[in-house]
């Protein structure tokens, strides 16, 4: 093997966190670019003289056009290689913050909210396929622990950021920043995209790729638990504010602390659940058996959030709700990366498309009931626990091929 191949591997023992900075640089971007905007609505439906409600089109506009494309676009990574999609979903994540930066109208403010969605849907599933296939199994699931940390503090950091930016420089600024970073990392991630591996020259462009995944039993079954237990989550977490504010009479400012518990949560889950994920595959197991484990401790803890007191345990619940969610879909996200290898990407690129549908289908669900609380704990527990029951045939199934070749060379 030449030196540079040797180089595009991490050691066996630690994760070559420098070489990534760039990959994570953007993970963190695109997370924050997420709910960026939701704290800006009312200013920028004043600035552009449109309703509230218009305004939040450039909230829907981002996430619908992610959901639809991303699949696609995975498919298009698995085809042409990691490097060429990364950058060019990083330039076009950057045309639409710059876009958005410019934007004296919601229709401008719109479509660059969807060349973003475009970059974001270019850029994510092919650096997840990256990590994975770059990173080494013995540390795989710190390297993907990592990016998803980061994911999840983007997204929470989002909205105080772009209220604190929009205070200071009016709403266009926020994107303006998203758009420095992202030069920022432009030259990091041309740099360390770069790997020896050929193979991507050899296949066809199959657009069909994207459903082929759904052919895999254990990663048809592993989208389904994410539908699950994302509507299970979020269909649950979306109506929570309300109810606390029923119940303790919270402030707006309360409300915020709890989305900082959400985030140092969903931060500590990934992180935790990628040093079990290494330790197990160390003694040639794999850590699927945990994605139920997880979905159970997220049921529990939102029944619990939807009728406990005080609110001092109402908050630790929450805590540990979220750990469990990041380490959730920390586990999902390893194991649909390493399933299929030829379509890491695509299937990366599913797990975000269920992942909004859940999100979805669960509000939908919680909303068709009169009293919040109880919507909350019966979808909340019950789809919860429908994940676990679904997910237990996963556990002890999904060894990687790499497990497997070292096994069949020791034996």
């Amino acid at each position: 093997m030449s030196r540079t191949a040797e180089r595009a591997i991490a050691p066996p023992s630690q994760v070559a966190w420098a070489r990534y900075c760039g990959v994570y640089l953007l993970l963190f971007l695109i997370g924050t670019e997420t709910f960026l905007i939701s704290p800006l609505l009312p200013t920028i439906a004043s600035s552009v003289r449109v309703g509230t409600a218009a305004a939040a089109s450039a909230v829907t506009a981002y996430t619908i056009v992610y959901a639809l494309t991303a699949p696609f676009l995975g498919a298009v990574s698995d085809r042409f290689g990691r490097r060429p999609t990364i950058l060019i979903g990083a330039v076009l994540f950057l045309l639409g913050n710059v876009m958005a930066a410019l934007a004296g109208n919601l229709g401008v403010l719109v479509l660059g909210r969807v060349v973003g969605a475009l970059g974001a849907g270019f850029a994510g599933p092919s650096i997840w396929a990256h990590l994975a296939e770059t990173s080494g199994e013995a540390v795989r699931g710190r390297a993907i622990g990592l990016g998803m940390a980061l994911f999840a503090a983007g997204q929470v950091l989002g909205v105080p950021a772009g209220g604190f930016l929009a205070g200071w420089g009016g709403w266009h600024a926020p994107f303006w920043v998203l758009a420095a970073l992202t030069v920022l990392a432009l030259p990091l991630l041309h740099s360390q995209t770069r790997t020896p591996d050929r193979r991507f020259e050899r296949r066809p462009l199959r657009l069909g790729a994207v459903f082929v995944i759904w052919r895999d039993q254990t990663a048809r079954r592993a989208l389904v638990v994410v539908l699950l237990l994302q509507a299970a989550s979020l269909g649950a977490y979306t109506f929570l504010g309300a109810v606390l504010h029923d119940r303790f009479d919270l402030s707006v400012g309360a409300l915020g602390v709890l989305g900082v518990l959400v985030g140092i949560g969903s931060a500590l889950g990934s992180l935790f659940a990628g040093r079990i994920g290494d330790r197990a595959r160390r003694h040639g197991r794999d850590d699927a058996g945990w994605i139920p484990v997880w979905a159970v401790v997220l049921g529990v803890s939102a029944v619990l959030a939807a009728w406990a007191a005080p609110l001092v345990l109402v908050a630790a619940v929450v805590l540990v709700w979220f750990v469990a969610s990041g380490a959730f879909v920390t586990n999902v996200q390893t194991l649909l990366l390493t399933t299929r290898p030829d379509l890491a990407a695509t299937a990366s690129s599913w797990n975000s498309a269920t992942l909004y549908a859940g999100a979805a289908i669960g509000v939908a669900a919680v909303g068709a009931f009169a009293n919040a609380a109880v919507g909350i704990a019966l979808v909340g527990g019950g789809l919860a626990l429908l994940s676990a029951l679904t997910a237990l045939p996963l556990a002890g199934r999904t060894r990687s091929a790499e497990t497997r070749t070292k096994a069949g060379e020791d034996s």
